[in-house]
This record gives C-alpha cells, sequence and structure tokens, in this order.
C-alpha cells in the first residue's frame, strides 16, 4: 500500500497523470465549466437549486471522463479536497493554454526519476 499524499505540491503530479488523456481534461473542462456558470447563475437569480445542479454538472463530466476515456478511478474518491483544488488548478491552466504543456513537463520529470531499464 503506497503511502498517503498530505501536500498538494505532492498530489499535482499524481493528479496530471491521472489526467493524461485529452480528452479526459476537455470533459473536467466543461463540467468545471459548467459548474462555474451555474453557481454564478445561483447567485445572480437567488435560485438555489442551480447549486446541486452545479456540483452534478461538475461531477458527471469529470467521472463519465474517467470512467470512459482515461479508465481509471476519480481521484475525487481518495483525495476530494486536493482533487477539488486540482480541477481548478487544470481549469486555469487549460484557460491560459497552459495544461498540455504541463502535462509534457511532468511526464518528462516522472521519466527521468523512473530508473533506467
Amino acid at each position: 500500500m503506497s503511502e498517503r499524499i498530505r501536500r498538494y505540491r505532492a498530489f499535482w503530479p499524481f493528479y496530471v497523470a491521472e489526467h493524461s488523456r485529452a480528452w479526459t481534461r476537455r470533459l473536467h473542462f466543461v463540467g468545471t465549466t459548467g459548474a462555474v456558470v451555474l453557481v454564478i447563475a445561483a447567485a445572480a437569480s437567488g435560485e438555489p437549486l442551480l447549486l446541486p445542479a452545479a456540483l452534478v454538472c461538475g461531477y458527471f463530466f469529470a467521472w463519465l471522463s474517467h470512467l470512459l476515456v482515461e479508465r481509471n478511478r476519480p481521484a475525487t474518491f481518495t483525495y476530494p479536497l486536493f482533487s477539488l483544488v486540482g480541477d481548478f488548478h487544470m481549469w486555469a491552466l487549460m484557460w491560459q493554454g497552459r495544461m498540455d504543456a504541463e502535462v509534457e513537463r511532468l511526464a518528462a520529470a516522472a521519466e527521468s526519476d523512473q530508473p533506467a531499464s
């Protein structure tokens, strides 16, 4: 059994590796964007039922991507808070057009840490 990750800085490379496929990241982006829009709409309209809809929207697209694209277990189940922060971290990097480079950077770093075979 591996040791539990205790710091976000250590979690981020794990999170990125769990989101290595572009379509996984794209579906997360759709879900997170939809969730943000629904939270803003709830605040603007005073309609509280939009808040649970925001949760459903965010998690639906994220979990769908893990099921159908990445074929792994969402990090949310083991690291809920770090995973939420990671979703917004990834979302921000995607808005900036920097997430693909981050995936490549961390994959190269992980590769260089591996012993030569």
